[in-house]
């Protein structure tokens, strides 16, 4: 939002300089985020009148202008299209500071013979002088612009551009920043007195409103005028167009743009002439209506579009835009002015599928009010008088199906400083609000403030909402730091299952880099012919969720995996010709439910293939395998103070007896083992490819975070090699729970398995190193062979497990 300081100037005095405005604005939650000084270099540049322009002696294109300065005049070269006698112009003398029109830079005017005709002076565009980029044509001033003042005294000014926040709809206005101007520095606010003449003929003869979308339309304000003249505004009218950044067009559309940036509340003038049968109506489009609008695109509308018709057709769209069909031109004598509250998401939802955003889309979109309307009109319709003439309607067409009752609300000086921390009394609590527009009374007993929420401050919801008012008024640097620090929450917070599920991703991810794995990205939408990759059979399970018209057959279903994703990463980094890859991603897979919403859960999926290292004079590297992917789970689960185990999977993607479930607490979270070789040559890769998969969603419910102490025995251990023999089906896990659990047992590692001529058929070897140490002394050989010869007992007892050997 652009504001001109000299407009204001016209609602509220202000004393202070550009600067301490900004700061204060700013301060209170209104960031000023420029200023641009209008006119602050125009020095040498005066305001003149062209008395004659003649051709040039040797230039067809160019001709020589004299210009009336008021003390003399000056003959200079110009080539500008639309220089004639009579205009008032911005002339620059030698050593004027201008903007070269071609290069964009900063030059000192000086002397110059142009074609053989000495030139001493210039005639000035817009960009020579910064206040825009059109070179092509001369600036043309007001006619009452005084001959022979400067430039910078006519038409300077200060321009403050805001970054409104979308709750403050309020100041996307010249009052409302007024206003919020007034309150921060002390000064009263000053609106503009309207009133104006109405002829004796009641505007109800002329038109009429029906809203057959009341949910859509809370309120349609419109007003006539007849007889006027459509043409040029006055030079002041245009110069705060220009300041805020809106083009002059002609009288009736520049009032209306005016009244809107001046009061917030967009209008649109219709010509009356062009609306058949009198009769607007505020209605859904038509599904394939059509209707070519302001800048003469036709665009094709839906019923979801809010329209304004007449008897016939479509004549606008609401809140965005108003149609060609119905447009003011310089023949227009009789018009509609339209000022209405139309429903925020309505305006927001056509402006997104037409791609159209306009001044007044934008303010609907942050949800005005719907008492706002009537001022508004009435303001455009005393400008418009004004400078347009004619006469106006008798009253004004208000249909208002949406009117609500008056907000109040309770406030106590005691709730200010519980909230904030900031002491203030009563009376600073209501001065403060009243400066902000709240009409606000004390009760006697109680010491309650009750406020009347204003109109404009659609934002104010609570009193909450009010201790914030006036604590941003009073100045956030008041609070005291020692009270405030003394009102913060001393318990920690308890984390949303959201923000526990976001840590955790963020933990994974630093551990996996950190593992010297990469992070990759792939498409949540894929080929069913690449997941159907993922089963040696080539056969899904269950169907994905097909997408309705896939833009291509590589985007025509929602991935059910990870995997498939990644496999397609890692053969395409292969062929480019990457050898060693430990790559990742965390993302979402998909599955459905019927007729319900599809299942969406958060995965992490991991892949190790190639060489364990890189290529050195120490000989070539080993390969990258199972125990490396189980290794990496085990690692994660370390640093999460959980512990897993791994139990034998059935899943066919990977190769038989090379997989297994990692299960925390005897629930699954993922799973881990060496892809499939008929799987991998799917995917054109060869070799060993090892996969991790773990189900985010589950493995937040089984970490805590919380690690145990357990401190450095100070007393040397005990070290048992022993070799078992058992039966082929049974499994490591079941021989380790038994040693573990033996008394004095710290650390066990399995560093051979053997099947062979030296063990029976159907039987294999674990050969397995055990420690055993003590917390409290050093254990004799005799404690070490009791507690050896228990767990041999029962791991005979359990498992059938015989002694092989033992050292």
């Amino acid at each position: 939002m652009k504001v001109s300081l000299k407009w204001l100037n016209d609602y509220v005095d202000i004393r202070l300089g550009a600067e301490q405005i900004a700061e204060k604005l700013t301060m209170a939650g209104l960031e000023v985020t420029g200023i641009q000084t209008l006119g602050g270099t125009w020095e040498r540049i005066e305001v003149g009148e062209v008395v004659a322009v003649n051709p040039h002696p040797n230039a067809d294109r160019l001709r020589l202008a004299t210009v009336e300065l008021g003390a003399g005049q000056v003959t200079v070269v110009c080539g500008a299209p639309n220089i004639a006698p009579g205009q008032r112009v911005p002339f620059a003398g030698i050593g004027a500071r201008l903007i070269d029109g071609r290069t964009g830079e900063a030059v000192s005017l000086k002397a110059a013979k142009i074609r053989g005709v000495v030139s001493e002076g210039m005639v000035c565009s817009e960009k020579e002088l910064g206040i825009s980029d059109n070179h092509e044509e001369i600036l043309v001033l007001p006619p009452e612009a005084p001959v022979g003042a400067a430039l910078s005294d006519y038409l300077g000014d200060v321009v403050l551009d805001l970054d409104v926040t979308p709750n403050r709809p309020d100041c996307l206005s010249v009052i409302g920043i007024a206003r919020e101007i007034a309150a921060l520095t002390g000064e009263s606010l000053r609106l503009p007195e309207i009133h104006y003449e109405e002829s004796a003929e009641s505007i109800d003869s002329f038109a009429s409103v029906e809203i057959a979308e009341p949910e859509l339309c809370l309120r349609y304000c419109a007003s006539l005028l007849t007889g006027i003249k459509v043409g040029s505004s006055p030079g002041w009218l245009q110069q705060r167009l220009s300041s805020c950044g809106m083009r002059p067009i002609n009288n009736v559309v520049d009032v209306t743009n005016y009244v809107m940036l001046e009061y917030g509340q967009p209008l649109h003038a219709f010509d009356f002439h062009e609306l058949r049968g009198g009769q607007m109506v505020v209605r859904r489009a038509r599904q394939g209506e059509t209707i070519t609008t302001l800048d003469e695109v036709q665009r094709t509308l839906n019923t979801d579009i809010l329209v304004i018709a007449d008897k016939e057709r479509a004549v606008a769209i609401a809140g965005i835009m108003g149609g060609s069909g119905s447009e003011v031109t310089a023949a227009t004598d009789t018009i509609l002015i339209e000022s209405a509250s139309f429903d925020q998401a309505a305006v927001r939802g056509g402006s997104n599928q037409l791609r159209v955003q306009t001044e007044a889309s934008v303010r609907f979109d942050k949800g005005l009010n719907s008492d706002l309307p009537l001022p508004p009109l009435r303001r455009a319709t005393q400008l418009l008088l004004e400078l347009a003439g004619g006469k106006g309607a008798r009253g004004i067409i208000d249909v208002y199906p949406g009117k609500s009752e008056p907000q109040f609300l309770s406030l106590t000086a005691r709730e200010v400083e519980r909230i904030s921390g900031l002491q203030v009394s009563a009376a600073e609590t209501i001065g403060t609000l009243r400066a902000l527009g709240f009409e606000c009374k004390e009760s006697d007993s109680d010491s309650q403030i009750f406020v009347s929420v204003p109109y404009w401050r659609s934002d104010i919801k609570c009193s909450a909402d009010l201790v914030e008012e006036v604590v941003r008024t009073m100045g956030y640097e008041k609070i005291p730091i020692t009270r405030l620090s003394a009102q913060l929450p001393r318990q920690r917070a308890k984390l949303s299952p959201a923000q526990r599920r976001s840590d955790l991703r963020d933990s994974l991810r630093d551990m996996l880099t950190g593992f010297g794995f990469q992070e990759v990205l792939t498409y949540s939408l894929v080929s069913l012919e690449k997941l159907e990759r993922l089963s040696p059979r080539r056969k899904l399970e269950a169907a994905p969720l097909s997408v309705a018209n896939p833009m291509s057959r590589e985007q025509e279903a929602l991935r059910t995996s990870l995997r498939a994703g990644l496999l397609a990463t890692v053969a395409h980094n292969r062929r480019s010709g990457t050898a060693g890859m430990r790559l990742f991603e965390i993302g979402k897979v998909f599955s459905s439910r019927g007729k319900d919403l599809p299942d969406e859960r958060e995965m992490v999926c991991a892949l190790l293939t190639g060489a364990r290292s890189e290529m050195s004079w120490h000989g070539e590297g080993e390969v990258l395998d199972f125990f490396d992917a189980k290794g990496t789970v085990e690692n994660m689960m370390n640093r999460f103070g959980s512990k897993a185990i791994f139990e034998a999977a059935d899943d066919e993607t990977f190769s038989a007896g090379r997989g297994a479930s990692i299960v925390i607490e005897d629930e699954r979270v993922g799973v881990v083992g060496e892809v499939h070789p008929s799987v991998a040559q799917a995917f054109e890769l060869s070799g060993s490819v090892c996969l991790v998969e773990i189900d985010v969603e589950k493995l937040v419910t089984k970490i805590t975070g919380a690690k145990q102490y357990r401190p450095i025995l100070r007393f040397p251990g005990a070290t048992r090699d022993m070799a078992l023999v058992l039966d082929d089906h049974v499994s490591y896990r079941s021989v380790e729970d038994i040693i573990r659990s033996t008394l004095l047992v710290t650390q066990v590692i399995l560093f051979d398995v053997y099947r062979g001529e030296q063990v029976p058929e159907g039987k294999k070897s674990f050969a397995v190193r055990i420690v055993y140490q003590s917390p409290s002394h050093t254990l004799t050989d005799e404690e070490v062979d009791r507690n050896q010869q228990q767990m041999l007992d029962r791991l005979r007892q359990e498992l059938g497990a015989t002694l092989r050997a033992s050292t």
